[in-house]
């Protein structure tokens, strides 16, 4: 029933029997600026580094947030000495915790170093799955009690579009205004509750969420095509076993993920009950991309120099595209060689319940050495 929001800064024993949880093709992980820069200008992207590498060792590319502080975890020292704002007083409720002006230009400089600092390491890694653009309030969630103005918001967003231009960037969800110009920006979206099914709140920071705040929200902000060129992830409220202590209806939750395109989620490392395990099997064979080659079709024999039609009949089965570039390719083995060719489709824009057929080639004399493909269409 519990999780934590730490990442790991050392490398873990392997556990000694496996975890009982889904196959995963992504990890995820999350460190606070106190641990990343204990120092000013001293980074710990050796954290980072072992991350990616334990990722890649398990088969795993790696998805990542880098969070300024939490309602447990401070600002790191060398911050809250340097001069830089401070909202909240030592009288108030909140005084544990040093509440940061997000309108300071010390917050922006500051932080805005870290991410450019990782950008510089990180962007374009092919073993980076996504960052999430994380700069304001607890975890880096958005939402904060101490919000600054949108040009504030604005500003501390462009410090994560400006670092990762190649590395898909994940926009948290809480305020409409900041979603709406993250997403216009190229990010996809990301939200934290999914699964929460109460039906009123009297916490005006934690309010019913899947069915009162989601929905709207998708709406208001104007994202509901977003999903068509950037990924959708969403991390659930509690844990998957705290549904079912509520009594929440499995089906609708799923449902709705699959509705919203989801292509990642993120279930905290925690087991799955088992009598639920049937119902996430088949969740997990809709969400995101599923390539399914329907109908191949080939001549059994070719003329040097000819035509060679090859037909390919694709259908994506799934609820979203896929996001990375990848080739569609051919292979034609002759009893000792191999060639492969490079079918010239873009495989991006193959989008859920699309049908897609391709492609000729042109053999020449020294096959199987060089076929052209000359055709194709999607």
């Amino acid at each position: 029933m519990k999780w934590s929001e730490i990442g790991p800064v050392t490398k873990l024993p392997q556990a000694p029997t496996k975890p009982d949880f889904p196959e995963t093709s992504i990890a995820y992980c999350r460190w606070y600026w106190n641990v990343l820069e204990p120092e000013a200008g001293k980074f710990h992207w050796e954290i980072v580094d072992l991350a990616l590498e334990e990722a890649r060792a398990h088969g795993q590319t790696l998805a990542i947030r880098l969070m300024p502080y939490s309602n447990q975890d401070t600002l790191p020292a060398w911050y809250r000495d340097s001069g830089a704002r401070r909202t909240n007083k030592p009288t108030d409720k909140d005084a544990g915790i040093w509440q940061p002006d997000f309108s300071d230009p010390l917050y922006l400089k500051y932080w805005g170093e870290l991410v450019a600092e990782a950008g510089k390491r990180y962007d374009g890694n092919p073993y980076l799955d996504s960052v999430d653009i994380s700069s304001v309030g607890y975890w880096g969630e958005g939402w904060s009690p101490y919000m600054p103005p949108f040009p504030n918001q604005k500003e501390l967003i462009d410090i994560w579009l400006n670092a990762f231009r190649r590395t898909p960037l994940l926009m948290n969800f809480d305020e409409q205004q900041a979603l709406t110009y993250g997403t216009e920006h190229g990010a996809g979206w990301r939200l934290d509750c999914l699964g929460d099914m109460r039906t009123d709140s009297d916490n005006e920071y934690f309010p019913a969420e899947m069915l009162e705040v989601y929905p709207q929200q998708v709406v208001r902000a104007g994202i509901q095509d977003v999903w068509q060129r950037s990924p959708v992830s969403l991390e659930t409220c509690f844990t998957v076993a705290g549904w079912k202590e509520k009594g929440y209806d499995l089906d609708y939750i799923l449902e709705q993920a699959l509705r919203w395109h989801v292509s990642s989620v993120n279930i905290k490392s925690a087991p799955i009950p088992s009598e639920w395990k049937s119902q996430f099997e088949s969740f997990q064979k809709k969400m995101g991309y599923r390539f399914i080659l329907r109908r191949l079709e080939y001549p059994k024999t070719v003329n040097a120099g000819s035509m060679m039609p090859i037909h390919m009949w694709w259908l994506n089965a799934g609820v979203a595209p896929i996001y990375r570039e990848y080739s569609l390719a051919v292979e034609l083995r002759a009893s000792k060689t191999a060639t492969i060719i490079r079918v010239p489709v873009d495989v991006r824009k193959w989008l859920p319940e699309t049908w897609c057929s391709t492609a000729r080639c042109m053999f020449r004399k020294i096959w199987p050495r060089a076929p052209t493909i000359f055709a194709s269409r999607c």
